[in-house]
């Protein structure tokens, strides 16, 4: 079992109370960890391999093609208190996501970017975040940015990545997060 990525594990503190939204979940790493926390959380992919091994106490799992002729995006919106997707891009997705989340949501987002091919897979642009294209798509969505990196890492194997916290426009303010006196 994989440990859950740093930069989600970092602003995972933040999220609210509430249901928790693991998109292309993979093996469940993140699910775990906001399970852990005390949320409820569904853990959405299109393999049932990955499923498998993603479920667990606190866990609802869902199989679901999110791309291609007929798929269906099976939330409503301001369903979620967090969406975490790693490591997964389908653009069309974009404005979903961020509608998926509640005025006070957190959107938690890390995949690969352009630069990324001369590491390794993903090495196809339609695969590759733009730069500063996560940051463009928050603004589009009314999301205020908490942190955002662009450029490479060492992680277990050096990638281009773009990491964005973003959060919902009745997000406590950084202030009341850090003072919550």
């Amino acid at each position: 079992m994989s440990a859950a990525s740093p930069w989600v594990a970092r602003f995972a503190p933040l999220a609210a109370p509430g249901p928790v939204l693991d998109l292309a979940c993979g093996g469940g790493r993140h699910a775990r960890l906001f399970a852990a926390r005390g949320h409820a959380v569904t853990a959405l992919d299109r393999d049932p391999a990955a499923l498998a091994s993603a479920g667990g106490p606190g866990i609802t799992t869902l199989q679901c093609e999110l791309e291609g002729e007929g798929a269906v995006w099976p939330f409503g919106p301001a369903e979620f208190s967090a969406v975490v997707v790693t490591n997964y891009l389908h653009r069309p997705l974009l404005a979903r996501i961020a509608a998926s989340l509640r005025p006070d949501g957190l959107l938690i987002y890390e995949t690969f970017a352009l630069g990324n091919e001369r590491f390794g897979k993903p090495s196809n642009p339609a695969f590759l975040l733009a730069p500063g294209e996560l940051l463009a798509h928050a603004a589009r969505a009314g999301l205020r940015v908490i942190a955002f990196e662009d450029g490479a890492v060492a992680r277990p194997k050096p990638a281009m990545l773009q990491r964005l916290c973003a959060c919902g426009p009745d997000f406590p303010s950084q202030k009341a997060l850090l003072d919550p006196a």
